[in-house]
């Protein structure tokens, strides 16, 4: 059996607020390749650079969590010759959390001068401690108490 995973992916705002909202994760302007590297089980933290995708208002900050279901990843039309990959996750309730407090406690920012620059690849793992961090971060207490029933 395949270890859980877990995994981060960039993404403005509006556009998690539309996946949040749908059950279903899209990355790298909707490529397959990076939502096939996910199993069901891993689970999705969402960082958002900014608030829209066609604007400048920063958001930075993670803003989705979520666990992958168990359901293949799948093309969809959307009109304009858009085809964008999608992959089915179950989103949980959470707050928006500020990257710049974390920074010098997220272990995959290896130089906290130059922390944006892992968040260009669109879709990267993200080692379990940060996902723990980030977690109680984004859910809080009571939430994360009934997350842990559904194997956080």
């Amino acid at each position: 059996m395949r270890e859980r995973r877990y995994w981060v992916a960039v993404a403005s705002c509006d556009h998690v607020r539309t996946g949040v909202e749908g059950g279903f994760a899209q990355a790298c302007h909707g490529k397959a390749a990076p939502l096939r590297r996910v199993a069901p089980g891993d689970w999705v933290i969402y960082y958002s650079p900014r608030r829209h995708f066609e604007g400048e208002e920063p958001c930075q900050a993670f803003t989705a969590i979520g666990r992958v279901e168990e359901a293949p990843v799948e093309q969809v039309e959307m009109g304009g010759g858009f085809k964008p990959f999608r992959r089915a996750v179950a989103f949980l309730p959470c707050r928006e959390v500020p990257i710049r407090p974390l920074l010098g406690r997220l272990s995959f920012i290896e130089d906290v001068r130059r922390w944006g620059y892992i968040f260009r690849r669109g879709h990267f793992e993200l080692p379990e401690q940060d996902f723990r961090l980030l977690s109680r971060e984004m859910l809080g207490e009571e939430q994360l108490h009934l997350s842990v029933q559904v194997d956080l």
